[in-house]
């Protein structure tokens, strides 16, 4: 944990993270080669125009280098193998960014922003074609799970305080995983309505995700209505 917990509820922190998850998950698809470029061109995008918030932090070096391998890796994105294997870089530089908040937040809020947001992003191309194989679906929805539950075990550590706001932040983070449970339920349907769903449910998991991540580090740092 770092030492001044304000800084965990500071935006550029939390969405250099979830860059970082961004470019981990696309990364990882690009070299599992489930789907074709339009994944990389889409999501790498993405996190680049989050992570660019980074660069205008102290010491912004390692959010430069991993802006620079996406810009590569959207070049590249034909190419999976080398394409894949500089988002993957490039989500570690973010990662190493994102750490200055703190390495325990950063890495589990980048497990469960990349795994959820990266759930509902590559169900669009499920969408697309139903008939494409649903492991990587449910391996996303299986990631976006163990981060949330770090991500909360991490926060409780840190300190949340009793009150009205932790009991919204444990609700949020709840519904969160039940979301992404119902999501690998209903990949478990074989028809287009099953992708359908599970793409639905991402959706409102990324919101309530969101949700969660800044309550809870607000409780923990003791900001705005949650100073103590």
């Amino acid at each position: 944990m770092p030492d001044d917990l304000t800084t965990l509820v500071r935006p550029e922190f939390i969405l250099v993270a979830w860059a970082a998850g961004l470019a981990l998950v696309s990364g990882s698809v690009a070299l599992a080669r489930v789907v074709g470029p339009g994944f990389t061109w889409l999501v790498a995008s993405i996190a680049a125009a989050i992570g660019v918030v980074g660069v205008f932090a102290e010491d912004s070096w390692w959010a430069r280098f991993g802006l620079i391998l996406l810009a590569l890796a959207l070049i590249w994105a034909r190419n999976r193998q080398i394409s894949g294997i500089l988002q993957v870089f490039a989500g570690v530089a973010l990662l190493i960014q994102a750490s200055s908040g703190g390495w325990a937040p950063a890495m589990s809020a980048a497990l469960a922003l990349g795994g959820v947001t990266g759930e509902m992003a590559l169900g669009h191309w499920y969408l697309v074609d139903p008939r494409l194989p649903r492991w990587m679906l449910r391996a996303l929805a299986i990631v976006g799970i163990v981060g949330l539950a770090a991500d909360s075990s991490v926060l409780l550590i840190a300190g949340l305080p009793s009150g009205g706001g932790t009991i919204a932040f444990w609700v949020l983070m709840a519904t969160s995983v039940v979301l992404m449970a119902a999501v690998i339920g209903s990949l478990r349907y074989p028809a287009y309505a099953g992708v359908m769903a599970a793409t639905g449910l991402s959706y409102l998991a990324v919101l309530t995700t969101l949700g969660g991540m800044f309550l809870g580090r607000a409780l923990v740092a003791g900001l705005g209505p949650f100073a103590s």
